[in-house]
């Protein structure tokens, strides 16, 4: 658990307590003057150190649902509570502060800093939330030690594989102990085999790390290894 939100604190989670609780979740585009509900009141919670996949087709919302969860956008209806807190009326500042410490982000592209080394890219996302290089750098070489790249610590991405280069924003997803990782298809851009392989080392990292995470993929068989699975369709989970 994060250090920045005691467990004991008022409105922080308990051992019981959801990491993640959606209540009558909205959100709804115009376009061409046409009214389109992409959610239509989605209700969800997640426990601490539950792995749940959301399913759907393309287009059905995903991503969608992910930055609200994220609190990355705005424009949503209904609450969102993240680790205890309701998130649905905070500032932008505390909304900022509540996802840099609760929350962490892998997304399908890993959008890694090209001109940093691995071990930076990780060093970086720690002394964002206010660590010393020097309390990073370990951190950094654990996890991605724990991902098989201890020996690529030095290199850019651009000197990596696709499948490190994930790996890495895996490992910089997790740098700050989040309770909640949201993934975004983070294994559609590899192939199949790299994708399982990459897939794997995640959950084994995330369970490991005891944390949370929602996971959305249109894999079926990516899903079938995680604890639960939701499904999105017409806005709505069921």
């Amino acid at each position: 658990m994060n250090s920045s939100i005691p467990s004991s604190s008022p409105g922080s989670p308990t051992a019981a307590a959801p990491v993640v609780k959606l209540e009558k979740l909205t959100r709804s585009f115009e376009q061409g003057g046409v009214r389109i509900d992409v959610l239509r009141g989605v209700d969800l919670d997640i426990a601490p150190g539950e792995i749940v996949a959301l399913l759907g087709p393309s287009g059905s919302g995903k991503s969608t649902m992910l930055q609200a969860v994220g609190l990355l956008e705005g424009g949503f209806g209904g609450r969102i509570s993240i680790a205890g807190t309701d998130a649905t009326d905070l500032s932008s500042d505390a909304r900022t502060e509540l996802r840099r410490d609760a929350l962490g982000f892998v997304y399908q592209f890993h959008h890694l800093l090209p001109d940093f080394n691995a071990e930076e890219n990780v060093v970086i996302a720690q002394m964002v939330a206010g660590k010393s290089r020097a309390d990073a750098e370990p951190r950094a070489e654990e996890l991605l030690t724990a991902l098989g790249l201890g020996h690529r610590l030095e290199h850019r991405p651009s000197q990596l594989s696709g499948g490190e280069q994930q790996r890495v924003a895996v490992a910089r997803a997790l740098a700050n102990r989040p309770m909640l990782v949201l993934a975004d298809e983070p294994t559609g851009n590899l192939d199949e085999a790299t994708a399982d392989k990459v897939f794997d080392e995640f959950v084994g990292l995330v369970r490991g790390e005891g944390s949370a995470a929602l996971v959305a993929t249109h894999n079926e068989r990516l899903a079938a290894r995680m604890d639960r699975v939701v499904r999105l369709h017409d806005g709505v989970l069921g």
